[in-house]
C-alpha cells in the first residue's frame, strides 16, 4: 500500500488532426483558453496545445498532439474512452443548445448515469476529431473557469476537469493499482467502478469492464495518457521509486518546461504520467499572454527558425500565435 496518493487530474492529453480546426472547436465552441502553444518536446515539428481555465491550472487542462495526416483512432479497451469536465447543474440546456447551434456531434442529450451507486446528470459529444467529451453537472464545484469567450456567459462556463473514463477488458487489476499503488479509494456503481483522490474538484476515474468490446486503437480522436497531479517534485521522487518498487517500468523525471513527469502503464495499457503542480504555464510568459506565441523550451531555442518553418500558420481569435495565419 502507498504511503502517498495523487492530488486529482493535472491534465489529459489527447491526439487531434487539424491544430486550426482544434483551437477554434476548444475556444470557440467549448469556451476554454488556450493557455500555451508550444511543440511535442519529443516530436517538435508537431504543435503541443494547452487549454484550461485563467492560468491553466492543475485539473482543467485538456492538451493536443494536432498530428496533422493521423488516422482515425476507435474507441474499445485498453484506452481512456471519455473526458469529463463539470458544468453548472442549471447550464445542461444551455449547453445542449449551444452545442447544436456549433453543429457539434452530441452522442446523448441530458441523462442520468449511476455513479458509485449515485445518479448523476451528463451531457456527451464528441469533437471533430470524434473525442469523446462528457460535461457533468457538479453542484459542489466552486471552480470559475475561463469566463473569457463573449459567446459564453460566465455562468455557463466549464470548471474544468471533473473525471475520466477508463475502458478496460478486465477490472480487477487496474483497480488494484489504483488503490494499492496510487492510493486512490474506490466506490462501487452499477456499470462503472469509481475511484476517487480527494475531495477536490477533479479527482475522479472510472473504470468500466467489458470481455465483449474490441481493443482499442490509439491515433487521432483518442486520448494519449491521463496525468495526476503530485505537489511538488519531492512527492514525485517518492512515488516514482514505490513505483519501481513495484516491478514497473517508469521513466525518469523529464522536464516538461511547465512540469516535471514520469510517464508508466497500467495493467491494460492506459499511459499514465504523474506531474507536478508548479512551475505553471507563466513560467515563460505573462498571465494576460498565455497561449498568444509559440513558446519554446531553453534547449529547442536554437533551432527555432527550423521548427517554425515545419509547423503550419495557427490563429487564435485575432492573434496570430504562429506564422502568417
Amino acid at each position: 500500500m502507498t504511503d502517498i496518493a495523487p492530488h486529482g487530474l493535472h491534465h489529459v492529453t489527447a491526439i487531434a488532426s487539424d491544430p486550426q480546426r482544434n483551437v477554434d472547436f476548444y475556444t470557440g465552441v467549448l469556451g476554454l483558453r488556450l493557455v500555451k502553444t508550444t511543440v511535442n518536446f519529443d516530436d517538435p515539428g508537431t504543435y503541443h496545445l494547452y487549454y484550461g481555465d485563467e492560468a491553466g491550472r492543475p485539473s482543467t487542462i485538456l492538451s493536443f498532439f494536432p498530428w496533422r495526416d493521423v488516422d482515425r483512432g476507435r474507441q474499445g479497451t485498453g484506452l481512456t474512452t471519455a473526458t469529463a469536465f463539470s458544468i453548472p447543474p442549471e447550464s445542461l440546456g444551455w449547453w445542449q443548445n449551444h452545442l447544436a447551434e456549433h453543429g457539434a456531434d452530441v452522442v446523448d442529450p441530458p441523462r442520468d448515469r449511476d455513479a458509485a451507486g449515485q445518479a448523476e446528470e451528463v451531457l456527451t459529444f464528441r469533437d471533430p476529431d470524434g473525442l469523446v467529451i462528457d460535461l457533468v453537472a457538479s453542484p459542489g464545484d466552486s471552480r470559475s473557469g475561463w469566463d473569457g469567450v463573449a459567446a459564453i456567459p460566465a455562468e455557463h462556463a466549464v470548471r474544468g476537469l471533473h473525471s475520466v473514463t477508463l475502458t478496460e477488458r478486465e477490472l480487477d487489476p487496474t483497480a488494484s493499482m489504483l488503490t494499492g499503488l496510487l492510493g486512490m479509494h474506490a466506490e462501487g456503481g452499477d456499470d462503472r467502478a469509481r475511484f476517487d483522490m480527494g475531495d477536490a474538484p477533479g479527482a475522479v476515474l472510472d473504470v468500466t469492464a467489458t470481455t465483449g468490446a474490441p481493443e482499442g486503437l490509439q491515433a487521432g480522436g483518442t486520448v494519449h495518457h491521463v496525468a495526476f497531479r503530485a505537489p511538488d517534485g519531492q512527492t514525485q521522487e517518492r512515488w516514482r521509486q514505490q513505483l519501481v518498487d513495484a516491478g514497473l517500468e517508469v521513466t525518469p523525471i523529464l522536464d516538461r518546461q511547465y512540469f516535471t513527469s514520469i510517464y508508466f502503464r497500467e495493467p491494460g495499457g492506459v499511459l499514465f504520467e504523474i506531474a507536478t503542480d508548479r512551475p505553471g504555464f507563466d513560467v515563460d510568459e505573462p498571465l494576460l499572454e498565455l497561449g498568444r506565441h509559440l513558446k519554446l523550451p531553453p534547449w529547442l531555442e536554437p533551432t527555432r527558425e527550423q521548427i517554425e518553418a515545419s509547423l503550419p500558420p495557427l490563429r487564435a481569435g485575432d492573434d496570430v500565435v504562429q506564422g502568417t495565419a
